[in-house]
């Protein structure tokens, strides 16, 4: 390799691939002279291949046009460049044309609520011979010079400059979460679709299904990282106590699930010393002498060179004892303390603003982990529920896993659309025909055999569909296998280009240059308005109109709001009188079930002392909390989607918050051409300041959701505190009487205070939106419009370079540089 192709690779930002352009003597003769099938040779990952492609057909253009002589053979007939070729490991075929457009107007619909500035085509689409990585590097620079410029003084338009300069940069990520039992594929589907083959173990390796394993880009450094979060030592001591409480009771020890579970964790950790110890001679120091990190409450980093080597790095941190190579030296298993695995893969384009989360199916016993996990979920825009094909739509699992969690990813989070994945599509056994075009003839009929029946099931999940609307479910046949080495089936019928092209638009649409470059030019189009004198008498006019305008969109902002407390109001009354005259039979249908025989004492014993819940390692959980609240959540289920979608383009409130506008678009005209820049501005502003209130309700709808549970919860607190010291004679018929008193003597009261509190941070957030809007938007007119800035510099340069790229960026004509912020 020569420097031409070492400082293209690293002027390119990737410089992973010079040590691997070295060793297979690419000089620069050789790169003008790569086609595809050497591209992808070279280039395993498909986010970095699809950087280098763009970057070489860019070069290659260039050099056709300085000198065509020496370019014309290169660009013509060894790599004869086709858009759609580039694209063809990412994008579904073309009868999956209409899906693509169906997901680009989810993306567009969430983008519509604030989330970035309109985007007029794909990153890849900007034509010339810059980058968004060359753009978002210039504007950054030209941002620092300019705060550098600024006056050091404490005025208030200074402050608020420099403020808005240093808080330009933000990192939006999109969460999405992958459920399915151990054995269905999850860990073999996530590293095909991002391209990693030796990332996370499958196989025949057992994987821990307490322990959260994120995925996503290390855009810092070419290394493989993994990030290790543990549970905190008091955490630990808890839980040891409750282990051996839960055991003690147990005289069927080896016949209870949860207990063989308690037996692993134990054993796995201390061998079989724990056996002859108690809980306190557990907590010594000497049994974590190798993760000193755990003791230090830190998270534990390891790095690789490789993914194989940071997987098998990480086996005794993420997976339960196994005979595989990797494992076959490891005396202690860790992951009983670990709560999250973070895996960092170096400069994957394909996870640059998304994290890919596998998630245990119903939480965990651990409070820890369980917190983390209902976080996670109420966080996920987007939901991989997995299943093997063979056995999708019938078994339970997978569907436990949505029926019990739709609540937190619906209404109680912000999930946008399910994806349902059948694993292993290419797994058909005996065939007659055993032909490459009758094998894929039979994968492709039972591929679509299986879409219809789990449409069917999905179908028939009420609960599920009061927080999902069938149109956001989809159904993916995938075979990580097949994508792999295409035995039988193209690329394209495994599905796995239709995953990463999802992956790919979620990128696409929180586009960290665009976000930037738009609140520069905001930035610069104000300083340079501000240094200059023109037009006072039209700013004072614009200042007026722009005052009055605001008053009257707070009130269309305050009008729907009013209404919907009022429909809340209605809801959550008629779910009161439904509570309080059906808890005691909702109550009695969970203290004594039909199913559990003699054992339930113990049960509900872990039920009271972990404040009325439990998670079971087979089967549903058990929490009385929700079910004493669900007429309450089933009142007002309807009308909490409506106020606040995940899905569709209208915005919470319906849409009144996306509706808002100061109308600076109309104001763009010649009588107002000395504030163009002010107005330019302000719009900016109002994009930002809809897009920081979409994201204030988005996180605080989930609390005013969860508010119901939590105030039945602090209710019900003290009779679980009096179950939980129960004991002897009698205990499962004491435990069961102190609850039932205790919801009878409540009932009149406890579903009303839930009912106000509701209410209450209902009302608390329309005022904070009203306040904020007002607030911030009256400061952007007076900066703009009412501010002397005699001392500002100008900026004018700066500003032109910062709008010929935002132009760039949104295919802008320069007079029409506003109207593309709509």
């Amino acid at each position: 390799m020569d420097d031409f192709v070492h400082n293209k690779l690293t002027q390119w930002d990737l410089s992973e691939l010079i040590q691997t352009f070295k060793e297979q003597h690419i000089d620069k003769e050789a790169l003008y002279e790569l086609d595809d099938q050497t591209i992808a040779e070279l280039i395993p990952i498909v986010g970095t291949r699809l950087k280098f492609k763009k970057r070489l057909k860019l070069l290659l253009e260039e050099q056709n046009t300085t000198d065509p002589e020496t370019s014309e053979s290169s660009v013509q007939c060894k790599w004869a460049f086709d858009e759609e070729a580039v694209f063809a490991q990412v994008c579904p075929s073309p009868n999956k044309a209409n899906d693509k457009g169906k997901r680009r107007l989810d993306l567009q619909g969430e983008s519509s609520q604030g989330q970035s500035p309109a985007r007029k085509r794909p990153r890849e689409d900007i034509q010339g011979s810059y980058t968004e990585e060359v753009i978002l590097s210039d504007v950054k620079n030209i941002m620092r010079c300019v705060r550098q410029k600024l006056p050091n003084q404490d005025d208030k338009l200074n402050k608020f400059l420099k403020n808005s300069i240093k808080h330009l940069e933000t990192d939006k990520r999109e969460v999405v979460g992958v459920f399915g039992r151990t054995g269905a594929g999850k860990s073999s589907l996530i590293n095909a679709v991002i391209g990693v083959k030796d990332l996370l173990p499958s196989g025949d390796i057992s994987a821990c299904t307490s322990v959260m394993i994120r995925v996503e880009a290390n855009m810092h450094n070419p290394k493989y990282e993994a990030e290790i979060e543990f549970i905190t030592k008091e955490e630990w001591k808890e839980e040891l106590w409750t282990l051996f409480n839960f055991l003690g009771d147990n005289e069927d020890k080896e016949e209870d699930a949860d207990d063989q579970d308690s037996f692993k964790k134990l054993s796995e950790l201390y061998g079989e010393e724990w056996r002859n110890k108690s809980p306190e001679n557990l907590m010594d120091k000497k049994y974590f002498r190798k993760i000193p990190e755990f003791l230090q409450s830190k998270s534990k980093i390891l790095t690789s060179d490789t993914a194989k080597e940071l997987s098998a790095k990480c086996v005794k941190y993420t997976r339960s004892e196994s005979k595989e190579e990797d494992a076959k030296d490891v005396k202690r298993w860790y992951w009983p303390l670990v709560k999250c695995v973070t895996f960092r893969v170096p400069k994957n384009g394909l996870l640059q603003h998304v994290t890919l989360v596998d998630l245990p199916g119903n939480g965990d016993r651990n409070k820890s982990r369980d917190r983390m996990w209902k976080r996670v979920v109420g966080s996920c825009s987007t939901v991989w529920i997995v299943a093997e094909i063979n056995r999708a739509a019938s078994e339970k699992e997978p569907w436990e896993i949505l029926e019990e969690s739709c609540s937190l990813m619906g209404n109680g989070g912000e999930c946008r659309q399910i994806h349902f994945i059948c694993t292993k599509s290419d797994n058909i056994g005996g065939s007659d025909d055993q032909s490459a075009a009758g094998v894929r003839a039979q994968i492709l009929k039972r591929n679509k055999q299986a879409k219809i029946k789990v449409m069917a099931e999905f179908s028939k999940l009420k609960e599920v569909k009061k927080h999902f609307s069938v149109e956001y479910f989809k159904v993916f046949t995938v075979s990580s296998e097949e994508f792999l080495r295409r035995k039988n089936l193209d690329r394209d019928d495994t599905e796995i280009p239709s995953l990463q092209e999802f992956l790919q638009d979620l990128n696409e649409w929180h586009s960290e240059t665009l976000n930037y470059v738009s609140g520069a030019h905001g930035i610069l189009s104000l300083i340079q308005g501000a240094s200059s004198r023109e037009g006072a008498d039209i700013k004072t006019t614009v200042c007026k109109g722009l005052e009055e305008k605001l008053s009257l969109e707070l009130d269309k902002v305050r009008e729907p709001m009013g209404k919907t407390l009022m429909a809340f109001e209605k809801c959550l009354s008629e779910g009161v009188d439904k509570s309080k005259s059906s808890c005691d039979k909702v109550l009695k249908s969970v203290l004594y079930p039909t199913k559990k025989g003699g054992a339930f004492h113990r049960i509900l014993k872990c039920v009271v002392e972990n404040g009325g819940i439990h998670k079971p390692k087979k089967g549903k959980s058990i929490n009385i909390n929700m079910k004493l609240t669900s007429c309450l959540t089933d009142s007002i289920d309807e009308e909490f989607k409506k106020t606040f979608p995940n899905e569709g383009n209208s915005g919470p409130f319906n849409g009144v918050i996306n509706a808002f506008s100061l109308g600076t678009k109309k104001l763009m005209n010649k009588e107002c051409e000395n504030v163009k820049l002010q107005l330019t501005f302000l719009k900016t502003e109002e994009v930002k300041m809809k897009t920081k209130l979409n994201k204030l309700i988005r996180e605080r709808k989930k609390t005013i959701y969860s508010s119901l549970t939590t105030t039945i919860e602090e209710t019900m607190k003290e009779c679980y505190d009096r179950a939980k010291e129960i004991r002897g004679e009698g205990m499962l018929k004491n435990m069961r009487e102190t609850i039932e008193m205790h919801v009878h003597g409540s009932k009149n009261v406890m579903f009303v205070q839930a009912k106000d509190a509701m209410k209450k941070q209902l009302r608390d957030l329309m005022l904070e939106i009203q306040e904020k809007l007002d607030s911030t938007m009256l400061e952007s007119i007076e900066l703009s419009l009412k501010t002397d800035g005699v001392s500002i510099p100008d900026v004018s340069v700066e500003l032109e370079m910062v709008k010929n790229y935002y132009n760039e960026l949104t295919e802008c004509p320069d007079d029409d540089a506003i109207l593309c912020i709509d």
